[in-house]
């Protein structure tokens, strides 16, 4: 199971990005795909999923607004649109695989990304 982060980088209030998260190893509609994040000196939180059996989406209330999860099984890629995006979204942002949404809500997947850095200046 591989899991490879993309798409961050430095951008200013208001502007957007869109993480990719590559999967190989496994069969992508089969797992519950997460992001994540974490600021510095902040604990990991749950930034969004979308669960396996039904593609049902789940979103932290601090971005359900701005961001959208969407899963491309063709490409076996999950992403994550960043719209809006603003100063505290700064962070590590990571994805993460598990065959359970319990990994989603406790934040302890099966599975690991490295992580890509999300900078928003104000």
């Amino acid at each position: 199971v591989q899991l490879v982060e993309s798409g961050g980088g430095s951008v200013q209030a208001g502007g957007s990005l869109r993480l990719s998260c590559a999967t190989s190893g496994f069969a992508l509609d089969e797992y519950v795909i997460g992001w994540f994040r974490q600021a510095p000196g902040k604990k990991r939180e749950e930034v969004s999923c979308i669960s396996n059996c039904d593609g049902r989406e789940f979103y932290n209330p601090s971005v359900t607004t701005r961001f959208t999860i969407s899963r491309d099984s063709a490409k076996k890629t999950v992403y994550l649109q960043m719209n809006g995006l603003k100063p505290e979204d700064t962070a590590v942002y990571y994805c993460g695989a598990d065959t359970k949404l319990s990994g989603w809500y406790y934040g302890d997947m099966a599975h690991w990304g490295k992580g890509t850095l999300v900078t928003v200046s104000s």
